[in-house]
């Protein structure tokens, strides 16, 4: 099986709700970073043997194949293919993860991994419209063998199994928001960003012509742990508050593979490379589990030990999710998210997979590491998986 290899990984700014990203059309966002990563690198486009995208909310601006249209909007080589998965959460790191699937199985010889979501013209329960009403996404059938519960209900009941406390979840939100204000004022993340050009809202309340350039990501707050302790709980008796939990964002990433033997033939040196990944199932109700059982898996399949890993990216979906896989695995805390994750950045549902991955790839890089772990939870019960190795 060939090796494959990350030559470009790039992301926008997260934009928090209704903020700098907020009038773009996803397809706009997408193919801006799609169309640099051929900029960047230096690569034909018309090289890439098909495009895997990410997105949850399927519908309106992100629907028929928002990964297509997005490509094609960027003027890029028509004859290249594009598809749409949706993995929730996870979404992108899953399309990234077929990519890398269709090299490695030599179905094609590059391919790109992305994502996209713009959560503040899509909002969450998008795709589950009222009027008309077209059904439901499960049925009573479904409830005879799963109790039907939220990101919420899990995000809590993980807590409560774990032993995790209010105390716990502020600590963590306190410590993301303070690793990402650290990378930022180290400019940390200059190698990853794409500046995004996005439209202003108009006064009759649609995108405008006038645009800004969005450099920055926008859900940094500078917070204290007695100002987080004050914060209202999301549920009655509950640990997690808006400040411990992920944010609603906008945002796009994507990412460039290879076959190594094709990096070569092309002048490209590797930025990393794709060792393994996967995509677990777990328990439907708990939910937010999946990063324990899919850190379990890599580990186990490559005969690696968690201290063997450098970096870790695990997406802020809720405290408690990454506290409980901590307590799992023990890993060393310094490693893990450590420029500030999703209760920090932003968590544009789709697009936070592709980010993280970009996130990985750049921080092996930069801070001259060898192996970086990227893993998510999603919504139904699934883990996502992808482990790295610089160059």
């Amino acid at each position: 099986m060939p090796e494959v290899v990350i030559v470009e990984a790039l992301r926008s700014p997260l934009g928090r709700r209704k903020g700098g990203l907020s009038a773009i059309h996803a397809t706009d966002l997408l193919g801006q970073v799609q169309a640099a990563l051929f900029q960047r690198s230096g690569v034909d486009p018309a090289e890439v043997g098909q495009v895997i995208g990410g997105c949850v909310g399927q519908v309106g601006m992100q629907t028929m194949n928002v990964t297509r249209n997005a490509w094609l909007t960027a003027g890029l080589p028509l004859e290249v293919a594009a598809s749409t998965v949706d993995a929730q959460c996870g979404s992108s790191q899953q399309a990234t993860n077929l990519a890398y699937a269709l090299v490695a199985g030599g179905v094609v010889d590059a391919a790109v991994g992305c994502g996209v979501e713009v959560m503040s013209q899509v909002p969450m329960g998008s795709a589950i419209p009222r009027d008309p009403s077209v059904g439901k996404p499960v049925n009573r059938k479904y409830w005879k063998h799963f109790e039907l519960t939220t990101q919420f209900d899990g995000a809590e009941r993980i807590a409560k199994q774990w032993g995790i406390s209010r105390e716990d979840t502020d600590a963590f939100g306190k410590r993301s928001q303070d690793r990402a204000a650290a990378a930022w004022a180290e400019d940390r993340f200059a190698s990853q960003i794409l500046p995004i050009d996005a439209p202003l809202w108009g006064e009759d309340g649609k995108p405008s012509k006038e645009t800004q350039r969005v450099e920055r990501d926008e859900g940094l707050r500078e917070t204290s742990l007695e100002a987080l302790a004050g914060l209202k709980a999301n549920m009655p008796d509950g640990v997690h508050t808006a400040g411990t939990s992920s944010q609603i964002s906008d945002g796009a990433a994507a990412v460039l593979m290879m076959t190594r033997e094709k990096a070569s033939a092309l002048g490209l040196t590797p930025l990393a490379t794709i060792v393994d990944t996967c995509l677990v199932g777990s328990d439907p109700v708990l939910m937010l589990t999946g990063p324990i059982y899919a850190t379990q898996k890599i580990l186990d399949d490559q005969g690696m030990q968690m201290g063997d890993i450098d970096v870790v990216e695990i997406n802020e979906a809720f405290a408690s999710v990454v506290l409980a896989w901590e307590k799992e695995l023990k890993p060393d805390i310094a490693t893990v998210n450590p420029n500030g994750g999703a209760i920090a950045l932003g968590h544009p549902l789709g697009g936070t997979g592709a980010t993280l991955l970009t996130k990985a790839v750049h921080e092996l890089v930069r801070a001259d590491k060898e192996q970086a772990l990227v893993t998510m939870c999603c919504g139904g019960g699934l883990g996502t998986g992808t482990l790295l190795r610089r160059g």
